[in-house]
């Protein structure tokens, strides 16, 4: 038998969400999408039972892009997900699995493939957590009258259990809601961490406010018992605008601004109706074709690299390297295939653990390469495996009747343009988007929300406006959706 025999019976067996055989209405999809996010933030404040306050965070500084709660029922976040992407895009793109996702039955088994994959890695993930990172609590051991044994597989319950509530909540939302679950949970946990930094008037160590508008007025208020005079400021010089995040919001506006302008940026391939003469039209190819969700991809491979590291330094193997309290990487090989992520890390003055220069530099070059190389080639497997590439395009444009002017009308022609462009775009937006996000991270974020995580934000917002607009287009015509295959 083959594979498809084989899972296909025990996989159509899987709890799943129907996806609605009629048109949903915006408003209906817009309380879906508010329900779901509503019981995420209620998911995210619900702590573990059992757990130990010794326990470690295994995502630690990638929170925000796995859209996780520590020590909480969405502690595993999206990462099952994302896994179960990187596994899924490598073998359909390397032609391991040969799928056809233009036709049904592949899509069904490319779904049924996903979702075996994430019980997978949300078993994987939380036996890890259990066994590595979160201790079971002897307090309530003794309470219960049961072993730490016993705790720990409480634990384990509650986590692989949150992951797959996460995944079914991301199922909702791709068929009920707007957007995708995940798109949804990394702008809520970035959009916190973002308001976080900038208004959060809860004193740090320091005695200063943790958000950047209060501590700054704290700083200047000529009344406050912490006011610091012009000349402090100046010759504190660089590190001093770095230890009080103020760079970090004038890095954060900058990506905003820079995201949506990338956004914004497209090639128009001009297009012209076979039948209708006169009827034209215009294909666009954004700069960011593939979206920044890749980036998701590489910083996932990243993190589980720095997991392997870190589960083997915990168990007192240091042959890779070592780590702080922190959970940061801090000698051996794992310390240059970290990432850069914040200006702590390349910054002399603000060095928690002092290295050499041209040990920086090569960490620092290390991440970039990783970065550009990463983003470029999860691009290209991004549009391959999610009906974007050229022949899918083609194949798109052919079947709507229209045809590129000046050249024949088959999807042979057309495929061979589109090689032309769309490759070769999502390659250089992939790698753009790469090196900005090291840039970010260098310069920091506000709430320490990573430039791979606001990066995600801004672009996630951006595209969910416009398909709030389009939702909002075809409710007020409905032409448009029987145009387009919508009911």
């Amino acid at each position: 038998m083959s594979l498809r025999e084989v899972l296909t019976p025990l996989m159509d067996r899987f709890p799943m969400v129907e996806r609605p055989s009629w048109h949903v209405h915006f408003k209906t999809k817009l309380i879906w999408t508010l329900a779901i996010l509503i019981l995420y933030f209620a998911l995210g404040n619900v702590p573990l039972f059992g757990l130990s306050p010794d326990s470690l965070d295994l995502f630690g500084r990638w929170r925000a892009i796995f859209a996780g709660n520590r020590f909480s029922l969405t502690a595993l976040g999206i990462m099952p997900i994302v896994d179960a992407s990187i596994i899924l895009q490598l073998l359909v793109g390397a032609g391991i699995l040969s799928l056809d996702l233009t036709n049904s039955e592949d899509q069904k088994f490319y779904q049924n493939i996903q979702k075996l994959l994430v019980v997978v890695f949300s078993i994987f993930m939380s036996l890890v957590y259990v066994l590595g990172f979160y201790k079971p609590d002897p307090g309530i051991a003794a309470q219960l009258g049961v072993s730490l044994k016993i705790v720990s597989i409480i634990l384990f319950i509650q986590v692989f259990l949150g992951g797959m509530l996460i995944y079914f909540m991301d199922e909702v939302v791709s068929k009920w809601g707007i957007g995708s679950g995940v798109s949804l949970f990394i702008i809520a946990g970035v959009s916190q961490q973002v308001i976080t930094g900038l208004i959060n008037w809860v004193p740090d160590q320091s005695g200063l406010p943790v958000g950047v508008i209060p501590r700054w007025f704290v700083l200047l208020w000529p009344g406050s018992p912490l006011h610091v005079e012009a000349y402090e400021i100046l010759e504190g010089g660089i590190t001093f605008l770095f230890q009080h995040n103020l760079i970090a919001l004038f890095s954060t506006i900058a990506v905003f601004f820079i995201v949506v302008y990338l956004e914004s940026t497209r090639l128009e391939i001009p297009l012209a109706h076979s039948l209708a003469r006169g009827a034209r039209g215009r294909f666009p190819i954004k700069l960011l074709y593939a979206s920044v969700l890749p980036m998701i991809l590489v910083r996932a491979l990243q993190m589980s690299i720095q997991g392997f590291g870190r589960a083997l330094w915990l168990h007192g193997i240091t042959v890779l390297g070592t780590y702080d309290k922190w959970g940061s990487a801090v000698s051996g090989l794992m310390y240059y295939l970290s990432p850069i992520y914040g200006p702590w890390d390349w910054l002399p003055s603000l060095m928690a653990t002092p290295h050499a220069g041209w040990q920086v530099a090569i960490r620092l070059g290390i991440d970039l390469v990783f970065m550009v190389v990463g983003g470029a080639i999860f691009a290209l497997f991004w549009i391959e495996t999610t009906g974007m590439g050229a022949r899918d395009v083609a194949g798109q444009i052919y079947r709507s009747g229209l045809q590129i002017p000046g050249h024949r009308r088959n999807p042979a022609t057309i495929e061979r343009l589109m090689e032309g462009y769309i490759p070769r775009i999502a390659i250089m937006g992939g790698a753009l988007l790469g090196t900005l996000c090291v840039l970010a991270n260098m310069f920091g974020t506000l709430g320490q929300a990573s430039g791979t995580g606001l990066l995600l934000a801004v672009s996630i917002a951006y595209n969910l406006y416009e398909e709030v607009a389009s939702e909002q287009m075809m409710e007020m015509y409905p032409a448009l959706r029987r145009f387009f295959g919508e009911e």
